[in-house]
């Protein structure tokens, strides 16, 4: 998917620089989330991609839980202060717990898009 919006970069090339970072340690960040994230130099803009398992799994969060929202993001390589800032907003939306909860509640993809589009 992720592939589709980026077409300059391969599928593998995504799951490297996702997995090189989670090497790093854990982007499971608790209550269920995770947030993967890596650096790309093909990577012409950020994207992020929205994941809500109907499965929890285990991703070694730092809580011990299983996860099942997961917010994976590629940004530009170089673009450090815009990957934080990024990083950031991202995990304070995912720190309000009614969000979260309907995020879990989306039945569909476009329940998920909307839960999402209709964010303040």
């Amino acid at each position: 998917m992720a592939h589709n919006k980026l077409p300059y970069l391969t599928q593998q090339d995504i799951l490297n620089a996702l997995t090189a970072r989670e090497k790093l340690g854990s982007t499971g960040i608790g209550r269920g989330i995770a947030i993967p994230h890596g650096r790309m130099s093909g990577a012409q803009e950020p994207l992020a991609l929205i994941l809500v398992s109907e499965t929890a799994i285990n991703f070694d969060a730092i809580d011990n839980r299983p996860v099942d929202i997961f917010v994976a993001l590629i940004v530009p390589d170089g673009d450090n202060q815009q990957h934080l800032k990024t990083l950031a907003t991202i995990a304070d939306k995912l720190n309000e717990k009614e969000f979260c909860k309907q995020l879990r509640a989306a039945k569909s993809d476009n329940e998920l898009y909307q839960v999402i589009v209709s964010q303040p």
